[in-house]
């Protein structure tokens, strides 16, 4: 008798069950990689900087570490040195790739670039959007207004310039605290001696570079440093 029953057809769904098979199966769905950010990585290889090239070398992939969580980042190179050279490299998008780059760069004797730095970021942005620049110097031989004007167009573009200076020379400090202060950045100095506190910056600028405001205001409201205060002089504005 029991093999004379038949199995009873399943109830259709209703309209909601269909609706909840949907959703169930949206969210099996694997949620879309964040977009990468991008970031010009500025130093100045005039000789001077032997040391802060090495130091800059040897923990540039804090920026990597940093938004590896965010979706990731693309780095560029950009240098100066001697008497007229400044070149940029590719972006690359992991710290192994930007240190080897910066491994077969030394050092020569000339003077700041800034300027030609500023132009190229600016063509960058204009071309493919860039969400930060980080510029590490410890000099500044060129006339401010003309690095104030280019500086303004970053602004516009919505480019922010990170700009960290070692040492305590007084017209440097003026002119990066312009340059941060007209693309809506930060400003921010270091001793070599203490590398952690440069780690910590790059850092910071990069989790900008990913995330923007929220993820800085993020990482200040858990307590770093570096976030709090490169988010008090952007937040000033």
């Amino acid at each position: 008798m029991g093999d004379d029953l038949k199995k009873a057809p399943a109830p259709r769904p209703t309209q909601n069950s269909a609706i909840d098979a949907f959703l169930d199966k949206a969210r099996s769905v694997a949620e879309p990689r964040a977009a990468r950010g991008r970031l010009i990585f500025a130093l100045d290889a005039t000789l001077s900087r032997q040391p802060t090239w090495d130091l800059a070398q040897s923990i540039q992939g804090e920026m990597f570490r940093t938004t590896a969580a965010q979706g990731g980042l693309d780095v560029q190179l950009v240098y100066f040195r001697g008497f007229g050279e400044c070149r940029a490299s590719r972006f690359v998008s992991q710290g192994q790739g930007l240190g080897a780059l910066m491994a077969k760069i030394s050092c020569r004797g000339g003077q700041t670039q800034i300027g030609k730095v500023l132009r190229h970021a600016l063509d960058a942005t204009r071309a493919t959007p860039v969400g930060a620049m980080v510029y590490i110097g410890d000099a500044m031989e060129e006339k401010v207004d003309s690095l104030a004007a280019v500086a303004g167009e970053l602004g516009l573009l919505g480019l922010k310039a990170f700009m960290f200076q070692e040492g305590r020379d007084a017209a440097t400090r003026t002119a990066y605290i312009e340059i941060a202060r007209l693309t809506g950045g930060a400003y921010a100095a270091f001793d070599a001696s203490a590398p952690r506190r440069l780690a910590e910056l790059l850092g910071a600028a990069a989790a900008y570079a990913v995330g923007g405001l929220p993820e800085l205001e993020r990482r200040a409201g858990q307590g770093e440093g570096a976030a709090q205060l490169l988010l008090s002089q952007m937040g000033s504005r």
